[in-house]
């Protein structure tokens, strides 16, 4: 081999060194113990702070007539039911749920590659885990099953981590009822800063949805921190109900779906939702 030639070869080494090296810098390690800030919508998301959300209170939310129809009708009961008491915080709800978690990396034990992260979230006795494949696996045909945190594949954008979810269960965007249907994809960016990790969701859902909700969520590093087991399980909360009952409201008839308007002194018609309420050109009117 000629010198010219050797040294071809060296520069074309170096710069692929250089493309690997910076590659695995851009890359962020999300694993860890990460504690829930809930700052965030905090009297939404704290019922102890803020008794959580008021029935019919929509605010900030991009939601069709059908997805207000169907939280107009929802009852708190529904969370008494037997099928309902171990939902943990479905998949487009997921960021928002209390409870802290630990990211975990999965790897190949031959070529140490990174295969999925891992996520193990808990809070009063429930659990759920989460997996997020990095191994450039496909998503799974329309028609194969739908789970409550759905299939999610991850890909890195520089330091941040683009996790795309499908395959989710019906559930919610918020925990007054406000739904999230079976056809909804949620786009999260995740970025690590220092002991913060940040999440920003995307829900698209052609079902329930005018336009796209976006919500960040944050969480501070923990090195103490030491999640619980899952200790939940399914009871007779409340007796006597004929078998198949669903808690429901009939159109017209929930009476309570005008107290948040005379509790917080905002006009009903701001409190309903849809795309034009989420902007500030909204609040003059």
């Amino acid at each position: 081999m000629g010198v010219q030639s050797s040294v071809k070869l060296a520069a074309a080494f170096a710069t692929l060194l250089t493309l690997v090296a910076t590659a695995s810098f851009a890359q962020n390690d999300l694993s860890g113990e990460w504690a829930n800030l809930l700052h965030e919508d905090v009297n939404h998301r704290n019922d102890a702070i803020g008794g959580g959300p008021r029935i019919g209170d929509y605010a900030g939310l991009p939601i069709n007539d059908a997805a207000r129809l169907r939280a107009d009708s929802w009852d708190a009961a529904i969370n008494t039911v037997k099928e309902h008491q171990t939902v943990f915080a479905p998949a487009a709800y997921w960021a928002r749920g209390g409870g802290n978690m630990r990211i975990s990396k999965v790897v190949d034990d031959d070529t140490q590659q990174l295969v999925a992260y891992k996520i193990y979230r808990s809070a009063a006795g429930a659990g759920v885990t989460r997996m997020i494949w990095m191994d450039g696996r496909a998503h799974p045909p329309g028609y194969a099953a739908h789970t409550w945190q759905g299939f999610s594949t991850g890909r890195w954008d520089g330091a941040m981590l683009t996790v795309t979810t499908t395959h989710v269960k019906e559930g919610w965007i918020q925990r007054n009822g406000v739904p999230a249907s079976d056809r909804a994809t949620i786009v999260e960016h995740i970025v690590r800063h220092g002991e913060v990790l940040t999440a920003v969701s995307v829900v698209y859902d052609p079902v329930y949805l005018e336009e796209p909700l976006i919500r960040t969520t944050n969480w501070r590093e923990n090195l103490t921190q030491q999640l619980a087991g899952v200790i939940s399980e399914i009871v007779d909360e409340i007796a006597g109900r004929p078998d198949g009952y669903v808690p429901h409201h009939l159109p017209g008839t929930n009476k309570w779906l005008k107290d948040a308007a005379r509790e917080f002194g905002i006009p009903e018609d701001a409190l309903r939702g849809g795309r034009e309420t989420t902007y500030p050109e909204y609040r003059p009117r």
